[in-house]
């Protein structure tokens, strides 16, 4: 193994999870931790992240430079579960590590601090948005039910449940370089990554590069600086040799796109095709966009994109529907047109195949890099 290779397991390990708790898999955190120094360094020089290590837990702060709609907690499905979110970290924050605290006083803590109205805990809305986030902070280990069922206040108000504090709460949000307080837009809190002399401009566009290629499964010319293909037009080999032999991957460089295609022994994170029935139909939907592409009907723009109206996407997604529905699995062949379509095209915008703004869908470079299709000899429809 080169020098280059150390630690790219561990370094892998980090990339995909939030952190490595101590407390649940001490061989793993004893295991990325002697690695630490093979991590900080590629962690320092190409992404710009801190790594924090300590008693508790090894994190790489992982800050992307463009926020997908997969990076949040995908979980939460409104405003109030981020906001419960909040103040149940801000409740924590007061808490010693292992210390135990009931049910109740958290959702009397959450009443007196919530901006505006008390919460009412006698609605079911309420206390079923809060199971919601106890249960994800339990699953990101921020938290642990000690006694008792959630269920019990799910049903009603007055259930109590146990929990201990593990401590790792102070680590979940990130560290800013400066007061947010000051900040008054989104984009203010990724640009505090970057420096603002002109003598560290090249140093923040290579952190931000190699962050918009490993975080995310595509990096596009239409979002983003323009400086940033300047970068892989310039450096482009040599950033591809350094990802390369760091994991098992292959660096496509395209004229509007960019991507890290994982190999069969890397594993920084959730991949696609993902080996169950959605993907299959996502790409056999990326077969029928590039038949359109090819034939002339959907225009490829200069920078790889398609744009199409949200009626047409919609009628492509019908067609496969119908074309191979045969072959889906029962849930999908027996599923609504209008439930199957709003499904694919809210995982295809997850994973940045598409994005989709009023009446437009922007088709990304990415349902260009692959497709599906069944065999010639298919009896339910003819070859995709």
């Amino acid at each position: 193994m080169s020098e280059e290779k150390t630690g790219m397991k561990e370094l892998e390990i980090l990339l995909s999870r939030r952190w490595v708790l101590k407390s649940e898999d001490k061989e793993l955190y004893y295991q990325v931790r002697d690695a630490i120094g093979e991590i900080r360094r590629f962690a320092r020089e190409k992404l710009g992240c801190q790594v924090i290590e300590n008693a508790l837990l090894v994190k790489l702060e992982k800050i992307p430079p463009i926020p997908r709609p997969f990076m949040g907690a995908i979980e939460f499905t409104s405003p109030e579960e981020y906001a419960f979110l909040c103040v149940l970290l801000m409740f924590l924050e007061d808490k010693d590590g292992e210390e135990q605290f009931i049910l109740s006083q958290l959702t009397e803590y959450i009443s007196a601090n919530m901006p505006g109205q008390p919460v009412d805990w006698t609605l079911f809305t309420n206390r079923r948005r809060l199971v919601k986030v106890l249960r994800y902070a339990a699953a990101q280990g921020l938290l642990r039910v000690t006694d008792g069922s959630d269920d019990l206040f799910m049903d009603r108000e007055t259930g109590e449940v146990l929990y201990e504090n593990t401590g790792a709460s102070r680590y979940f949000m990130r560290n800013f370089p400066r007061d947010i307080m000051g900040y008054s837009r989104p984009e203010d809190f990724r640009e505090s990554d970057w420096f603002g002399g002109d003598e560290d401009r090249g140093v923040a566009r290579r952190w931000r590069v190699y962050k918009r290629l490993l975080f995310s499964p595509g990096m596009y010319r239409r979002e983003g600086p323009e400086e940033d293909f300047e970068y892989l037009k310039y450096y482009g080999r040599r950033l591809t040799d350094d990802l390369e032999q760091t994991f098992s991957c292959q660096v496509h460089i395209h004229k509007g796109s960019a991507f890290v295609l994982a190999g069969p022994d890397c594993h920084m994170g959730d991949v696609f095709p993902g080996g169950n029935a959605l993907s299959d139909i996502i790409l056999l939907c990326c077969g029928q966009i590039r038949q359109k592409a090819e034939s002339g009907q959907w225009q490829v723009e200069a920078d790889e994109t398609i744009v199409v109206s949200r009626l047409d996407f919609e009628q492509l997604l019908r067609e496969v529907k119908e074309r191979f529905g045969s072959g889906f699995t029962k849930s999908y062949r027996e599923q609504p047109d209008g439930e199957f379509v709003r499904e694919v095209t809210e995982a295809m915008e997850r994973l940045t195949f598409i994005h989709s703004e009023g009446q437009t869908v922007t088709v990304w470079p990415l349902a260009g890099k692959m497709e599906g299709r069944y065999p010639d000899d298919y009896k339910g429809g003819t070859k995709a």
